[in-house]
């Protein structure tokens, strides 16, 4: 098997640690920032994600694992940038809960059968979320580059 080169950019992704597992959050630290979107499309990530970056790696507060989790809408999807202490500059806040993950491989237009199949799957294991985050695990670009699009759906029960 054919070890995948990294672009760069997103390190290659390896859904195995991800899918259907059981993740607790305890006072996990993330800057919050919010994106512009249109019928699910972002305006403005790619701005946002330069931005938070840059802060991160300047305050040295970047984690060896990289975890952006997104809460979505038609208009706007908050996102939270995992970090591993204060950056100054952004707006921090902290999440804690229990997580139902499942990973998903392919387009982004399949995320509404995505979340339909993780709602089933949260109920099958006898559970009821609050929410749903998505997990982007690389940019287009890299997705391309891979050959691969991988999401991992986060459910808060």
């Amino acid at each position: 098997m054919n070890e995948i080169k990294s672009t760069g950019c997103c390190e290659p992704f390896d859904p195995k640690p991800w899918d259907n597992k059981t993740i607790t959050f305890k006072n996990k630290l993330f800057i919050k920032d919010h994106v512009i979107s249109f019928l699910h499309i972002p305006l403005n990530m790619k701005s946002k994600i330069t931005r938070n970056m840059k802060l991160i790696i300047d305050a040295k507060a970047l984690p060896k694992e990289f975890l952006m989790l997104c809460d979505e809408s038609l208009w706007g999807s908050d996102i939270y940038i995992h970090v591993t202490k204060d950056v100054p500059g952004a707006n921090m806040t902290k999440i804690s809960g229990t997580f139902l993950t499942k990973v998903f491989e392919g387009p982004y237009c399949k995320m509404g059968q995505w979340m339909k199949e993780m709602a089933r799957y949260v109920s099958e294991k006898g559970k009821k979320f609050k929410k749903i985050y998505a997990y982007y695990t690389t940019c287009p670009k890299c997705a391309k580059a891979y050959g691969k699009n991988y999401v991992v759906l986060f459910a808060e029960i």
